[in-house]
């Protein structure tokens, strides 16, 4: 009874008589909250064996009576090797290099080099999801093709390359010693595949424009995240944009064109799968943000909580028997292999960037570069893909970066007048 209008819901022409789009027309398996179910499995499958064995080498006190090889992994794992840091100072984090009027030229360069990164990073990004989630492969005059449908391998290949890339940058250069107990980055890693795991799996029922707009609007689940998880306090001003952003995400979702094509319309369940993104997303940025309070570099986490994506990706794609079935597709379509491993790339590229543009510039001016992003990314993804937006979208979204640039804008003088106070009261900004 409960399960009936829930798939009604998520398919609506099955309600109205109309036809099934062929998005629809797969089968269960393919369906996204039975795969949901079944990935939800899967990690459960690693996560509760790990959570009885912490609770066991913790019931053990195994840090006073442990011994044995397996000792420093254990350790490592389950109890960490150091307190957490009183003061973000003592977080051994890198200084952000302040410009000089000796190298003005020299940090414009590094400005329009960090631009130059994120935008092509992301925007290259953006336009490859789309391509890969909604369109087909191996198409021919006799033979419509086949569309990639796992998302959550798209989401491993991610991991993966990010992986490998914060290793060998962690090995490379010199890193703050680590502290924090390893098992607590396999809370940010769930919800940060699941949130990804969302945003793929929404493209097969929403635009990517749409997509966008929702990002965008996480700014007020984040708060209330972060009032549930940090307990955190907001300024007003931050409530208004939030308010601001709702009322223009709003307008572009209540907006329809008359010849809308079937990919651009807004599903019930590609709003869910938004929804989902948002709530996952909200949580691993304020999980990450609890994780700061240990010593360790933005590298490091970017290491931590890949290792535990990979492992529960890879686990799960295993038990189903998705892992082989995807490196077929793979084989078959040499296309969609270099979109797999461009995408890949773009995303461990853009994470890098991302710590680069904060450290030398600091989080107001990375927050204009990725707003201005998502703005090209709407724009891009309409001239690519025939994506249509009416007047009352268009309003929306301005409406919406309005808002941002407002939120950028307030905070930069929250931060000049913070200076002010006294070093031990003094707020942190972030992103």
């Amino acid at each position: 009874r409960f399960c009936l209008p829930l798939v009604r819901a998520s398919f609506p022409t099955m309600a109205t008589g109309e036809e099934i789009p062929p998005v629809l027309q797969d089968s269960w398996g393919d369906f996204w909250l039975f795969r949901f179910f079944v990935n939800a499995a899967g990690y459960a499958s690693i996560v509760v064996p790990g959570f009885l064995l912490i609770q066991y080498f913790k019931r053990r006190n195994y840090l006073e009576t442990g011994r044995g090889i397996c000792f420093p992994v254990i350790k490592s794992c389950v109890f960490g090797s150091e307190v957490k840091s009183v003061h973000q100072e003592d977080g051994s984090l890198p200084p952000r290099v302040e410009p000089t009027e000796s190298s003005t030229a020299r940090q414009v360069f590094k400005l329009l080099f960090c631009a130059a990164g994120l935008q092509v990073s992301y925007l290259t990004w953006g336009v490859l999801q789309e391509r890969v989630m909604t369109r087909t492969y191996g198409a021919t005059e006799t033979d419509p093709g086949e569309k990639f449908k796992d998302s959550q391998f798209l989401v491993f290949m991610n991991r993966i390359l990010a992986f490998t890339v914060a290793g060998l940058y962690c090995a490379l250069t010199k890193q703050p010693r680590h502290g924090a107990p390893m098992y607590k980055y396999s809370f940010a890693s769930l919800s940060n595949i699941l949130s990804s795991w969302c945003q793929y799996e929404a493209l097969k029922y929403i635009s990517f424009p749409t997509q966008v707009l929702a990002k965008a609007s996480k700014v007020i689940p984040v708060m209330m995240m972060g009032k549930l998880v940090s307990r955190k306090s907001y300024e007003y001003w931050e409530y208004l944009t939030a308010a601001l952003i709702s009322v223009g995400v709003s307008m572009f979702l209540l907006s329809s064109a008359p010849h809308r094509h079937m990919s651009t319309v807004t599903t019930f369940s590609g709003i869910v799968l938004l929804a989902g993104y948002i709530i996952f997303d909200s949580f691993t940025s304020n999980w990450q943000d609890a994780l700061f309070t240990y010593k360790m570099s933005p590298v490091q986490m970017m290491f931590g909580v890949n290792v535990f994506s990979c492992l529960f990706t890879v686990g799960s794609l295993l038990e189903q028997g998705a892992l082989l079935e995807s490196l077929r597709f793979m084989a078959r379509h040499s296309e969609f292999t270099a979109h797999a491993v461009l995408l890949s790339v773009c995303s461990a590229c853009g994470q890098l960037f991302i710590f680069y543009t904060i450290n030398q510039f600091g989080a107001a001016v990375f927050t204009i570069i990725m707003t201005l992003r998502q703005a090209f990314a709407i724009l891009l993804s309409c001239l690519i893909y025939g994506h249509t937006v009416t007047v009352v979208g268009g309003l929306g979204v301005a409406v919406v970066f309005m808002a941002l640039f407002l939120r950028v804008y307030a905070r930069s003088r929250m931060k000049k007048r913070s200076k002010k106070l006294p070093p031990g009261e003094t707020p942190v900004q972030k992103v």
